[in-house]
C-alpha cells in the first residue's frame, strides 16, 4: 500500500510542478481553418478538366496562313485532289457518292473564327474515323467560299474537297474528305 501512496503523491508533486510551470500563460486561440474536402476535390477537378480541354485546343489547332493562295482552277467547280490520292475520289465527291457525317456552319462567322472552327472540325473528324465532312459556307459576299479552299489546301490531312452537290448545299458548301488516323482508311 505504500508503494500506492508514493505513486499518488509522486503525481500530485508532479501535477503541482506542471500546473506551476504554466501558471502564467494564456491558452491558444484557434487559428486552424477545417476546409470541406469536397470543394477540395470540386477545385482540382476544374483544374484538371480545364487543363484537358486546353491540351485538346491545343490538338485540334493548326495555323491556316491568309498569306497562302493556292493555284486553283478558274473554270468549273471548286474541287483540289491531293497528289497521292486518285483522282477518281472527286468524281465521286461531285456525284454525292459520299455523304457527309459531319457538317460545319461557317455562316456569320469571321476568317479567324472560320479558321479555328475548321481546324477542330478536321480534328473531330479524324478522332472520330470520320471520311468525309461537309462545310457550308453560304454565298453572301464570297469572303469565307474564296477563303476556304486555300485553307484546306493547307491542311496535310485534307485528302480532296469539290463543291457541294446541291443536297448538301451546292455551291454554298463543300464536301471534304479527311484522311482519318486509322490505317484502313488510307488509299
Amino acid at each position: 500500500m505504500t508503494g500506492q501512496k508514493d505513486r499518488k503523491s509522486k503525481m500530485n508533486d508532479d501535477l503541482s510542478l506542471f500546473r506551476e510551470a504554466v501558471s502564467g500563460i494564456a491558452p491558444i486561440a484557434q487559428d486552424k481553418v477545417t476546409h470541406d474536402k469536397k470543394i477540395k476535390l470540386r477545385a482540382k477537378a476544374n483544374v484538371q478538366q480545364k487543363g484537358r480541354s486546353q491540351s485538346r485546343q491545343v490538338a485540334a489547332s493548326f495555323a491556316f496562313s491568309d498569306i497562302y493562295e493556292a493555284n486553283m482552277p478558274s473554270e468549273g467547280p471548286v474541287r483540289y485532289c491531293r497528289e497521292d490520292v486518285s483522282t477518281h475520289v472527286l468524281k465521286q465527291l461531285r456525284r454525292g457518292d459520299y455523304y457527309p457525317e459531319l457538317i460545319l456552319d461557317l455562316h456569320g462567322l469571321t476568317k479567324e473564327s472560320a479558321k479555328l472552327e475548321l481546324a477542330a472540325l478536321i480534328h473531330a473528324a479524324r478522332k472520330e474515323l470520320i471520311e468525309c465532312v461537309g462545310i457550308v459556307h453560304g454565298i453572301g459576299q464570297g469572303i469565307l467560299k474564296r477563303a476556304l479552299p486555300h485553307y484546306l489546301i493547307q491542311h496535310p490531312h485534307v485528302k480532296a474537297f469539290h463543291q457541294a452537290p446541291l443536297e448538301y448545299g451546292g455551291q454554298g458548301a463543300l464536301l471534304v474528305m479527311i484522311e482519318t488516323s486509322d490505317p484502313r482508311y488510307r488509299e
